[in-house]
Formats: structure tokens, C-alpha cells, sequence
């Protein structure tokens, strides 16, 4: 075990305590759970002007704009879809005590795999405060314990959600932890502390995912960032490709699932582009494009070599030309952050090939990249969008927040 004598006494006593919470939950039966789950989400409705009040004084003192204020705001709605994503948790499948698959060995040993909990689960994220709730939730369902570290824009709102989650009569002291996000050293410190975290998740930007991956002492989770494009085939109906476009862009920008590059096959780029173009510049959509799509729509920008690799989170799009589905799959998995891309087709052999091919978390036949999200697989929340390939992919939820051991039976074998 490594050593966590850097801690602050502050830091060190909420991890312990999130350890031996850590014990407790384990020995809670689905229903219990359950049980408690449903509360939660009863006390967060609630609490609603409470949550209000915090947040509003979040907003305030942020000074955010744009998507970074996007990601800050709770409203009544929101508030409400984060309870109703806590009760979808609540009536899905409890993953601990599952049994992966068991088999009976030739001696007789009959050897079951089983899930059980990571144990205490850090995750460390911005100006999200729903994420306080989805964590939270997510991480009980499965039995682990977990310490929240938000960003210091939402100090306020996580902590009063933080409170009514904790303070729910019959979850374990330490079962959800929130360091103070005052200080930087609180990072720090979760992710080196070995021996008392077991896993961490790092959630918001490219600068704070980078930092926690390149200095965790613990293993980490990475969520990507979601550079999101969207192929307009050759055999495309070029309505439906026009209303996924819409929807992957505008309908939420601030999103890591919102789409950020059009490519557009050569053969229906005349007819497609100057369209779409319009319908995007209406919707206040800043364009940014290759030569080709320049020549058939002179009121795009030009795109730089930096654009490809970007992602916007605002009203932005970069649109490139290409001459079939290699080209645009190839273009794909140059500039991708691996998280969500789609191809709009009516030819089942390029979709497939795209589907095959391209190398990202989720890939999207006819539909939009904004289905990437825990509660539309039928999740209920995620911890986050993993773009890694261990230990897991895609929306993080409950039985990525599990671990496996095996359970051997005898009857009185020796080797």
C-alpha cells in the first residue's frame, strides 16, 4: 500500500470514513437500496428551492458564459429530470451478485464469477452539479462508496445536494464524501490517495482530464472529450440527414454528445450543403469549412489544421468533402476523440463498414451523436462518456462501477 502521508487531516479523515462506509454497503440488499434510492430522489424534489437558492448564488458569483454556464445552470426541469434519472436507477437490475458465468472443472471444482463493488470511487469534475447526483447514486446502487471533488463554480449547489443525499435516514456516514473544492490540493490528494481510493473517474475538459490521468497514483477512468461528426452519405435522405444535423448541433451545444464536424459525400454536397448551411447560419450556427465546401457555400470560413481536432462546445461547426465512406472514415479516426460519430445512409453495406470501421465509443447509424448518454441506453445516469478501452467504454454506469472474483466451491479437492 502506498503511502497517503501527504493527505491533509481534513482530506485523509473523509477518506477514511468513505472506506469503511465503503464495508457497510456491500451488506445492503437490492431492495434496500432500492429503498434509499427512491427517497433521494423524493428529498431532491423536495429541496428544489433550496437547490435553487445554492445554485443561483453558483451562477452569480461564476461570472461563466456560453456552454460553461450551460453546464452550471439548474432549473425546475433540470432539477426534475435529475430526480426521475435517481428513480430509473432505483428500477433497474441490481449488478452485485450477478453471475458473470460459472462452469464446473473437470476435477469437480465448480468456479462462479461474479460481480461485485470497486469499493470507493473518486471522481473529480467541473461546473456540472448534476453530476454530484448521478455519481452519487449510481455508486450506491453498486455498493461502493464515493468522494465527489466539483468544481469550486458549483461549490454551493454540490454541497446542498451532497447534504440531502447524505442525510438521508440509513445511508452509512461516508458513503458520499465532497471535498472542499476551495483548494487544488484536494485533487491532489484524491488522486494519489492509494490504499483508500480504488478507482478514479476524471469528468470536465481536456486540461483537467490530462492532469488527473498524468498524475493519478490511482487507477483512473478517463471520459473523453466528444469531437462528434456526423457523415452525410452518398445514399443519404438528405431530410433526415438535415434534421439529425439540427438536432447533433443545436440542440444542446454544450454537451461533450453534440455533434461538431459535418462530412459530406462529393455527390450530394451541392444539393445538401447550401441548405444545411442556411438552416445552421439561422439557428446561429458559426461555419467553418474546407475549400470544397467554401466553393458551394461562399459564407463558410475557412477551416484551420486545428479545427478538425476541436472541440467547440458552442455554436461552431467545421464541414470537410469527401469523395466516399474510406475517406470519410479515415478522416474520422484521424481527428476523432473516439466518442460518438454517425453515418446517414440508406446503403447498408457503407453503414456497416462505418459501423465496423470506425474507432469510437459509440457509432450511430442513422440517428444523432445526443444519444450517447446513460439515461437514453436505458442507464438511468452515468458517471461519465469513456472514450478509453479499459476498463470500460462508453456511458459509465452500473456494471462499469463493478469489479469481478471468483467463488470456487469443493468438496474436499486438493492439488
Amino acid at each position: 500500500m502506498a503511502s497517503t502521508t501527504a493527505l491533509g487531516s481534513r482530506t485523509r479523515e473523509q477518506l477514511e470514513r468513505a472506506r469503511s462506509a465503503s464495508s457497510r454497503l456491500v451488506q445492503f440488499s437490492s431492495n434496500q437500496k432500492n429503498s434509499l434510492l427512491l427517497t433521494m430522489a423524493n428529498a431532491i424534489e423536495m429541496k428544489q428551492t433550496e437547490i435553487l437558492a445554492a445554485n443561483a448564488e453558483d451562477i452569480e458569483g461564476s461570472n461563466l458564459r456560453g456552454a460553461l454556464r450551460d453546464r452550471l445552470l439548474l432549473t425546475p426541469a433540470r432539477i426534475q429530470d435529475v430526480a426521475k434519472s435517481v428513480r430509473e436507477v432505483a428500477a433497474l437490475p441490481d449488478p452485485i451478485g450477478e453471475v458473470v458465468e460459472e462452469w464446473t472443472q473437470p476435477n469437480g471444482l465448480r468456479i462462479r464469477k461474479v460481480r461485485v463493488p470497486l469499493g470507493v470511487v473518486g471522481i473529480v469534475y467541473e461546473s456540472r452539479p448534476n453530476v454530484t447526483v448521478d455519481a452519487s447514486v449510481l455508486a450506491f446502487k453498486t455498493g461502493n462508496a464515493v468522494v465527489l471533488r466539483g468544481g469550486k463554480e458549483a461549490k454551493k449547489s454540490n454541497q446542498v445536494l451532497a447534504d440531502i443525499l447524505q442525510n438521508v435516514p440509513g445511508i452509512p456516514p461516508g458513503a458520499i464524501e465532497l471535498l472542499d473544492s476551495s483548494t487544488r490540493e484536494t485533487v491532489q490528494e484524491l488522486i494519489t490517495a492509494r490504499g483508500l481510493v480504488d478507482v478514479i473517474v476524471p469528468r470536465g475538459g481536456p486540461a483537467l482530464i490530462s492532469h488527473v490521468v498524468e498524475n493519478a497514483l490511482v487507477p483512473a477512468i478517463e471520459t473523453g472529450a466528444g469531437n462528434c461528426h456526423i457523415f452525410v452519405d452518398d445514399a443519404a435522405d438528405l431530410d433526415m440527414a438535415g434534421s439529425i444535423t439540427m438536432n447533433a448541433k443545436t440542440q444542446r451545444p454544450s454537451v461533450c454528445n453534440a455533434a461538431e464536424k459535418l462530412i459530406v459525400h462529393r455527390a450530394v454536397a451541392q444539393t445538401f450543403l447550401p441548405r444545411i448551411a442556411k438552416q445552421l447560419a439561422n439557428a446561429g450556427v458559426e461555419l467553418r469549412g474546407d475549400q470544397e465546401s467554401r466553393k458551394l457555400e461562399p459564407g463558410i470560413a475557412p477551416a484551420t489544421e486545428q479545427d478538425w481536432g476541436e472541440e467547440y462546445l458552442r455554436l461552431c461547426m467545421a464541414i470537410h468533402v469527401v469523395g466516399n465512406v474510406d475517406e470519410a472514415i479515415e478522416h474520422i479516426n484521424r481527428y476523432s476523440t473516439k466518442h460518438s460519430e454517425t453515418i446517414v445512409t440508406a446503403n447498408e453495406e457503407h453503414a456497416k463498414k462505418f459501423l465496423r470501421l470506425v474507432d469510437s465509443a459509440a457509432v450511430y447509424w442513422n440517428a444523432s451523436t445526443r444519444f450517447t448518454d446513460g439515461s437514453e441506453f436505458g442507464f438511468g445516469a452515468e458517471m461519465g462518456i469513456s472514450t478509453q478501452k479499459l476498463h470500460c467504454r462508453g456511458p459509465f454506469a452500473l456494471r462499469e462501477l463493478t469489479s469481478s472474483k471468483y467463488q470456487i466451491f469443493g468438496t474436499g479437492q486438493v492439488r
